[in-house]
């Protein structure tokens, strides 16, 4: 093939930084029939430059966050959408970078925005060719939106510098190595402890003799599979399901049930009121093996271990008998709580396993898997993270499998760690209230079905966590919601949102002012637990959710409750 006569001078290419270097991204259809994928920016846009891109001066990374700092450092926004098979190369993306506005998050600030093609060919949209918008705030996302569902995509976006701007170029990272050595090594060090191994050898043995056997995972985001294209089949959670069938199934895993109760967010504060509805499905499904994720989602916890103490038992003391395996995530700061849930795993003699005492000893080294090739932004892992997980429980499963079966079953009758008092605590919502409480909803009279959705089991498609709640949407004067209730203790569970249309509600136990909420304060619809009574001993209580004043045209939506009597 013969080139130009007279090539063209190569076109000077500014100094750059990498937002997203080959990550993978995927459509999967939502509610409203769009296939979407997002990359969230708002408050982790400067640690995402700085683990994607290495050293960066602070003045720089500082300008990041804000649209008026942003127009100063960046001239354009370069990226590029590449699909290996042939078929999915032929199709475009929709990209947007959306920065919130200041009065309405998703409506008022600019969003920058070009058609894609998925040939890897990087297009660049030039900052100044958006006006200079008073309403821009903070940058919120990255917007993918395809034409269908479709297989996994490689994306990259760069921001190139204005003139007098300079960092350093990235170096590549090599290939994964899985299943070397050194990896198998690092797989090893996430073994903490195979605990009793009873209730687990029972499970195992059972599988063995291709009798029925569900495997349970709950947890946050992570558990929902964040960060894993496709989000159902490689997340941690199905690669450890999967191993357990390979390793244990004789009829390539039609004995071996699944069960994913993942949600975004969420501490085991609300996980110990959702357990019985989205895992054990109201008392259809009794899971032989329960796996807890919580280690980077229980900061949010109020009670600081009891809850996740009440949730271990909770499972523990089920009529069946089920084997509880604890996983301890990390965020990419070499964060979780291992430290404070570890204790809980020892105390009930837990088989456990620590993702962070794999990865992060290596990551300065790099020598198995960097930083950037694990995490698919600052708290979720890629397609390779959910590999590792994976191959970390599976090892569990592997070491128990060698040892011999522990004499007798851990005794549960011993001191709690933290607390166990909400180990029997009941959801309920708008659709069975009446069986709990008595309540008059005056002004709280619609349904909120903007609520979160998660995908759970092998479901591509989002479904909704309590869409039978009560919403005030702000038109009823004098709206209150009133609950006369029995009970030892009181879990509320509120909606968070990120619309400006959500005001703060103050909520009165027995005519004590005991919370004021504002759903704004974490940004973004979802659910949210908090503690309205926590007492020894049952007794009557009035419960009033009122807005607070010069927030009464505001909206305030109450999913639903956790009791125990």
């Amino acid at each position: 093939m013969r080139g130009p006569a007279a090539p063209k001078d190569p076109v000077e290419k500014r100094p750059c930084l990498y937002v997203v270097l080959d990550k993978t991204i995927s459509g999967m259809r939502g509610n409203d029939g769009i296939c979407r994928d997002y990359v969230y920016l708002e408050d982790r846009i400067v640690d995402q430059v700085k683990f994607t891109s290495g050293d960066i001066d602070e003045e720089i990374l500082n300008m990041l966050p804000r649209m008026e700092t942003f127009r100063k450092l960046v001239h354009s926004v370069g990226v590029s959408v590449k699909a290996e098979e042939q078929e999915e190369k032929e199709k475009t993306v929709e990209f947007q970078f959306q920065c919130y506005g200041k009065t309405d998050k998703y409506t008022t600030g600019t969003i920058m925005e070009m058609t894609c093609p998925c040939t890897g060919e990087e297009l660049v949209i030039p900052v100044d060719a958006y006006p200079v918008n008073e309403e821009d705030d903070v940058f919120g996302s990255f917007n993918f939106i395809f034409p269908d569902e479709n297989k996994n995509m490689s994306l990259t976006v760069k921001f190139y510098l204005n003139d007098g701007y300079e960092v350093p170029e990235i170096e590549v990272d090599p290939p994964v190595q899985f299943g070397s050595e050194g990896y198998n090594k690092m797989i090893a060090d996430s073994l903490v402890s195979t605990g009793n191994n009873y209730r687990l050898k029972k499970v195992i043995e059972k599988a063995k003799k291709g009798e029925e056997v569900t495997i349970a995972y709950i947890g946050g985001s992570i558990t929902q599979g964040a960060g894993a294209k496709p989000i159902n089949t490689m997340c941690y959670a199905y690669r450890s399901y999967k191993a357990f069938c390979d390793m244990f199934s004789p009829c390539g895993g039609d004995n071996i049930h699944y069960v994913k109760a993942g949600v975004g967010g969420t501490s085991s504060e609300f996980g110990m009121i959702r357990y019985d509805r989205d895992v054990t499905k109201d008392g259809e499904i009794s899971p032989d093996l329960v796996i807890i994720e919580y280690a980077v989602n229980d900061e949010g916890d109020e009670t600081e271990g009891v809850s996740f103490e009440s949730l271990v038992l909770k499972v523990l003391e089920a009529e069946n008998e089920p084997a509880v395996l604890l996983n301890f995530a990390v965020f990419m700061s070499d964060w979780n709580l291992q430290g404070r849930l570890q204790p809980v795993g020892e105390r009930y003699e837990l088989p456990m396993v620590s993702v962070k005492d794999a990865v992060v000893p290596q990551f300065d080294k790099s020598d198995i898997i960097t930083k950037r090739q694990f995490f698919y932004d600052i708290y979720h892992p890629t397609n390779d993270g959910h590999r590792i997980m994976g191959d970390c429980i599976a090892h569990l499963f592997e070491e128990v499998d060698k040892e011999p079966m522990a004499e007798s079953d851990i005794s549960l009758d011993r001191e709690p760690v933290y607390g166990i008092q909400f180990k029997d605590i009941v959801r309920f919502d708008r659709n069975d209230a009446e069986k709990y409480a008595k309540i008059n909803a005056k002004g709280f009279g619609k349904k909120d079905t903007e609520v979160q959705y998660v995908e759970r089991d092998m479901d591509l498609t989002a479904s909704p966590e309590f869409i039978d709640n009560w919403m005030n949407d702000g038109t009823v004067e004098g709206a209150e919601f009133t609950m006369e209730i029995t009970c030892r203790n009181l879990v509320a569970v509120i909606k968070d949102s990120g619309s400006s249309k959500f005001g703060t509600a103050d909520i009165y136990t027995d005519g004590k002012l005991v919370k004021s909420i504002n759903p704004l304060d974490n940004g973004w619809a979802h659910c949210n637990a908090q503690i309205l009574i926590d007492e020894k001993e049952s007794a009557e209580h009035k419960v009033v959710f009122r807005m607070k004043p010069g927030n009464e045209g505001k909206e305030f939506t109450i999913l639903g409750f956790g009791v125990t009597k």
